[in-house]
C-alpha cells in the first residue's frame, strides 16, 4: 500500500493486485545442458498473455516446471497471486492455487471414455455406498460441454475420437475448474488441432473467462492466435526471455516472426501459382469412397500442389490414407504416370512401390521410431521400395542420404546418429518429412505438415515442398489451416459430406478457403481484446 498527500490529509493508496503468475530468475539444467537461463514474466489478472518461440526455445521445459514434472535449479521463484509456490510444484498446491493446464499431449487416457476423462478427480459419490453418482456426473459433463459450444459422444473411448474431439475434451475438462475472478489456465499447444470455426469459439470462451479476472497463458506456433487474440507476449530463444510482457496489440505476424527468430525470414506468398498446360502429366483420382468419403473424383496435375479442406468429418482428410492404402477404400481408381491402381484392397507397400508417400499427421505415433536415431528414421522407408524387401541399405549410400536430407530440411544439430526423441519438434517433423521426400514419389500425400511446428521450421519445410512440386512431383496436402492452404496449395478442393462441394484456385487467400469450407461464412476475429490494465 502506498500513501499520498492531499490537502493535508493522508490517503491510502490500494497497491496494484499482484500478478495471477509471476515467474523469475527460472533456470534449468539438464547435465551439463543449460536449456533455461533467468527466464522472468508475469501473467496479469484478466489477460491472455502469449509465450512464444522456436522448438526447442524452452517453452515446454517452462511449462513443465508449472506443472511440477521439472524441477527448475535452486533460486528460481513462481508465485500465483502473490503467493510462491513450493518447488516442485505439486498437482495438489497447484490446483487449490487455481492453476489448470491443458498439455501439448492433451494428456487423455485414450482407453477411458470421454466422461471418465472428463470427471477423472472429480468423481463424487454417495457418503453411504461410496458409489459414483453417475447421474449427477453425466449432468456436469454436459453442462461444461454445452459452455464450450460442442458436443462430444460421453460413454465412447477417447482413442477413437478425431484429433479436433480429443482437443475439445482436454479443453473441456480445464475450463470446467476455472472459478470466476481467480485463478490460471495454461494452454500448451492444445488448440493446434481444432478448424477455424472451433477456434473462434474457443476464444469467444476464452474472453468470457479473462473478463472475470482469470488469467491465461497461451503457449503456441500459431502466430494469428498471438496477434489477433493475446494481450502481451513473451517470447524465449534459446531458453532466455528476450522479450517479456511485450504489448501485441498493432503488432503483424512478420514483426512477431522477427521478435522470435532475431532475423527477417523471406517472403513466401512471393511464389507464383502454377498454372499446368492442358497437355501436362497428371493424377487421376475417380470414384474414391471409403471412411467418411461418399465419393471423390479429382486430378493433380504434375508440379501442383492441391489443397483437401472442409469442416470436421467432411471426409476431406480421410482421402490421403486411403489413396495410400492406410484405410480400406470401397471403391475407387487412381491413375499414375504409367500405372492404375484399384483403391479397394490396395495395400501400403503396393501404393509404395507405385510411387506414393504418406506424411501423415501425428509424427509422435503416426511416423516416427521415437527412440530410434535421425539416420535410421530417414533411410526406412526405403527398404519397401528396395528390390529384396527388408534388406539393409549399404552404408556409405545411406550416410550419404542422410547427409543430403540433414542439409536440405535444415535438421539442426546434425547428428545422424542421435536418437530423434531428443529433437525439439520442428527438427523432428524435419525428419518425419525427410524420410518420405528421400523416396523420390512420384505422388506426396500430406496431413497437416507443418502442424505444431515453429515459424522457423514452417518456413523450411513450406520452401521444401514447393521445390518438390517445382521438380516435378504431384502434391497433395490435406489441412484445416487456412493460412498454410493459401501458402501452399495452387488449387484448393472443398469437401461437404464426403464429396467435393468447390474448387478454388488462382491466388487463394485464407478468407476465400473459409468462405467456401462455411459455404458463404466469413472468417471471424478471434478476439476483440479489452483494456486489461497490464503492464
Amino acid at each position: 500500500m502506498t500513501v499520498t498527500r492531499h490537502e493535508g490529509v493522508r490517503a491510502a493508496t490500494p497497491a496494484p493486485p499482484a500478478p495471477r503468475l509471476s515467474v523469475s530468475a527460472l533456470d534449468k539444467t539438464f547435465g551439463s545442458n543449460r536449456v533455461l537461463t533467468d527466464v522472468t514474466f508475469d501473467v496479469a489478472p484478466g489477460e491472455i498473455h502469449a509465450l512464444v518461440g522456436q522448438n526447442g526455445s524452452g517453452k515446454s521445459t517452462v511449462a513443465k516446471i508449472l506443472t511440477g514434472l521439472y524441477t527448475p535449479d535452486p533460486g528460481a521463484q513462481v508465485a500465483i497471486d502473490g503467493v510462491p509456490l513450493q518447488l516442485p510444484v505439486t498437482p495438489q498446491e497447484s490446483r487449490e492455487r487455481g492453476m489448470a493446464v491443458v498439455h501439448q499431449s492433451l494428456g487423455l487416457v485414450d482407453e477411458f471414455t470421454v466422461l471418465e476423462n472428463l470427471r477423472v478427480g472429480r468423481l463424487t459419490g454417495s457418503r453411504l455406498t461410496r458409489r459414483i453418482d453417475w447421474a449427477r456426473e453425466r449432468e456436469a459433463a454436459a453442462a461444461v460441454f454445452a459452455r464450450v459450444g460442442r458436443q462430444v459422444p460421453l460413454d465412447v473411448p477417447v482413442g477413437t475420437l478425431l484429433e479436433e474431439d480429443r482437443a475439445t475434451v482436454a479443453i473441456a475438462r480445464a475450463l470446467q475448474d476455472a472459478q470466476a475472478g481467480a485463478g490460471l489456465i495454461v494452454f500448451d499447444e492444445s488448440t493446434r488441432a481444432l478448424s477455424r470455426r472451433a477456434l473462434e469459439h474457443f476464444f469467444g470462451i476464452l474472453d468470457e473467462i479473462v473478463a472475470t479476472g482469470t488469467a491465461v497463458l497461451m503457449i503456441t506456433h500459431r502466430l494469428e492466435e498471438v496477434v489477433a487474440a493475446a494481450d502481451r507476449v513473451t517470447i524465449l530463444r534459446d531458453g532466455r526471455s528476450v522479450v517479456s510482457g511485450h504489448e501485441v496489440r498493432g503488432m503483424t505476424e512478420a514483426e512477431l516472426t522477427s521478435l522470435i527468430l532475431g532475423r527477417n525470414l523471406g517472403d513466401l506468398d512471393s511464389r507464383e501459382r502454377l498454372v499446368p498446360a492442358d497437355d501436362a502429366p497428371r493424377v487421376t483420382v475417380v470414384g474414391v469412397a471409403g471412411l467418411g468419403v461418399a465419393e471423390a473424383s479429382f486430378e493433380v496435375r504434375q508440379g501442383e500442389i492441391v489443397g483437401l479442406t472442409g469442416v470436421g468429418g467432411s471426409g476431406y482428410d480421410d482421402v490421403p490414407y486411403l489413396l495410400a492404402g492406410v484405410s480400406p477404400a470401397r471403391a475407387g481408381t487412381v491413375s499414375l504416370p504409367g500405372r492404375d491402381l484399384a483403391l479397394a484392397g490396395l495395400r501400403p507397400a503396393d501404393a509404395i512401390a507405385a510411387g506414393m508417400a504418406l506424411v501423415p499427421e501425428g509424427r509422435e505415433h503416426a511416423g516416427l521410431a521415437m527412440t530410434e536415431s535421425v539416420a535410421e528414421n530417414i533411410a526406412f522407408a526405403q527398404t519397401s521400395r528396395a528390390r529384396r524387401p527388408l534388406a539393409p541399405m549399404p552404408r556409405r549410400n545411406e550416410l550419404a542420404l542422410v547427409g543430403e536430407w540433414i542439409d536440405r530440411l535444415g535438421v539442426v544439430p546434425n547428428l545422424p546418429q542421435a536418437p530423434v526423441n531428443t529433437y525439439s519438434g520442428g527438427n523432428q517433423q524435419k525428419v518425419f518429412v525427410a524420410k518420405w521426400l528421400a523416396t523420390d514419389p512420384d505422388l506426396l500425400l500430406l496431413h497437416e505438415p507443418t502442424q505444431a511446428v515453429d515459424v522457423g521450421a514452417r518456413h523450411t519445410i513450406v520452401e521444401a515442398i514447393h521445390e518438390m512440386a517445382a521438380s516435378g512431383m504431384f502434391v497433395l496436402v490435406a489441412g484445416s489451416d487456412e493460412n498454410e492452404l493459401a501458402l501452399l496449395c495452387d488449387r484448393v478442393l472443398v469437401f461437404e459430406e464426403g464429396r467435393i462441394a468447390r474448387e478454388l484456385s488462382g491466388q487463394v487467400t485464407p478468407d476465400d478457403i473459409v468462405e467456401a469450407i462455411y459455404a458463404g461464412g466469413s472468417r471471424g476475429a478471434l478476439r476483440a481484446r479489452r483494456d486489461t490494465g497490464a503492464a
